[in-house]
């Protein structure tokens, strides 16, 4: 689609919206897909893709960039979680008005080795700082998700990637530490013809700062999911638990989260 053809369905559906006295903004989503460069928000363009897990990091990038945010994607990779978390971010994305889909990644439950991807009783308890959580990370999740939103952010000629990761990640995830974020930048810039960018805004953010400006942004954290295991209810043990509680406490927010201990 040109600009010149972008720019014609904006003057149709413009016409469409004045005769059925509808705002014109609510027009606004299916331009952000297919006519980016045309598809203005107060602040500038929606020019982004954001990888959405329903969790407290990404749903709060979520709200605090939605005025950039062009679609938003979660990964359904099988971990005991998934069913938890997925639903949450539909909820906040319905709620802002942002495009939404969930892309399965099976193979990675099929061929990967993680205590994520094998039910709730693998899933270790204690601190992030613990060597036993170290079974928790899925080898290079990150890199894999994040390459397939650069090709979804390059075929809709979107500018943009963001994920969530934050300083506390830093302990055991290879793919969430500074290092790892500059040379992912550069290979996405370097591989696309757009030249897509990665923005990790939070990379040297703790999880207490996120939940503190989750709290200027109004964010309601009961509506996310941390807990590994993926049961009905957060077990409050596990090293994503503790570190939720923690945040939360941290940030003189009141944890509404029910948990199981």
């Amino acid at each position: 689609m040109t600009e010149a053809d972008g720019l014609a369905l904006i003057v149709i559906w413009f016409v469409h919206c004045v005769k059925k006295k509808i705002k014109r903004r609510k027009g606004t989503i299916f331009f952000c897909i297919f006519a980016p460069k045309l598809c203005k928000t107060d602040k500038g363009m929606k020019d982004s893709v954001l990888i959405l897990s329903g969790g407290m990091d990404s749903v709060t990038l979520l709200y605090d960039e939605h005025e950039r945010i062009a679609l938003a994607i979660s990964f359904d990779y099988g971990s005991n979680h998934n069913g938890k978390e997925i639903p949450f971010a539909q909820l906040h994305c319905k709620r802002l008005g942002i495009p939404h889909v969930i892309i399965p990644l099976d193979f990675m439950g099929q061929y990967f080795k993680s205590s994520l991807l094998e039910g709730a009783d693998a899933i270790p308890e204690g601190h992030y700082d613990d060597d036993n959580m170290k079974s928790t990370v899925v080898p290079f999740r990150n890199g894999i998700m994040l390459s397939i939103a650069v090709g979804v952010a390059e075929s809709h000629s979107l500018a943009y990637v963001m994920m969530a990761n934050h300083g506390g990640d830093h302990t055991i995830y290879p793919d969430c530490r500074p290092e790892f974020v500059e040379a992912f930048d550069a290979a996405a810039k370097a591989g696309t013809f757009v030249g897509v960018r990665l923005r990790s805004p939070y990379t040297n953010m703790t999880k207490a700062d996120i939940a503190r400006r989750g709290k200027e942004l109004g964010i309601d954290y009961s509506e996310t999911w941390s807990c590994y295991k993926g049961t009905e209810h957060h077990c409050g043990k596990c090293g994503t638990c503790v570190e939720r509680r923690e945040a939360l406490a941290e940030a003189g927010i009141e944890d509404t989260t029910v948990y199981d201990d």
